[in-house]
């Protein structure tokens, strides 16, 4: 995967695969620490200990069509290349946590993307879940929320192109002004 949106986007389609009804997407960087943290939290079904043991093997996959699941082995590789770190929690009927963390400065750390497309196209293609995305940098942050936006809205579905073209440049521009 090109970026880290991807990855992201990766993760929450496997959340949505779980039954997630709801999707927190935390970004944080500190630059003191030199650090890049993306934690990605559901409500989903969760996995047993044994299936969270093979969640890093490349050749498992609880997605019946596919041979294969390279989404999460990919990003805790990506992450230990770059002296970061991965983890990944989960309680069966509680939901998963994803941890992956980078050191910001490294040279081979992926670049973040475009995180607003990719929450754009989650949003776009799973209306009804709800997600949460939150942008830290030192200490400034930005975040979204799909239950305001809906509040906001009065009826009017999230799937509308506005409405999408909106959560997309949205978050675009709250994360550039965050980064400064």
């Amino acid at each position: 995967m090109r970026d880290l949106s991807l990855h992201i986007l990766d993760i929450a389609e496997n959340s949505i695969v779980a039954g997630a009804a709801r999707i927190e997407v935390s970004i944080s960087e500190d630059t003191e620490r030199d650090t890049f943290t993306l934690r990605i939290v559901d409500n989903g079904r969760g996995m047993d200990k044994e299936i969270l043991k093979k969640t890093e093997d490349p050749f498992f996959t609880l997605k019946g069509s596919k041979r294969f699941g390279l989404g999460i082995p990919l990003l805790a590789q990506a992450a230990r290349e770059c002296g970061g770190h991965f983890e990944i929690k989960s309680q069966e009927g509680r939901g998963t946590t994803v941890v992956a963390g980078f050191q910001l400065s490294h040279i081979d750390r992926k670049p973040l993307g475009d995180v607003g497309a990719t929450m754009m196209t989650l949003v776009a293609g799973h209306p009804d879940t709800d997600y949460v995305l939150s942008y830290d940098k030192d200490g400034r942050s930005f975040s979204l929320d799909t239950v305001e936006i809906r509040r906001e809205l009065q009826g009017v579905p999230l799937s509308v192109p506005d409405v999408l073209n909106y959560i997309r440049d949205n978050i675009n521009d709250g994360i550039r002004r965050v980064r400064g």
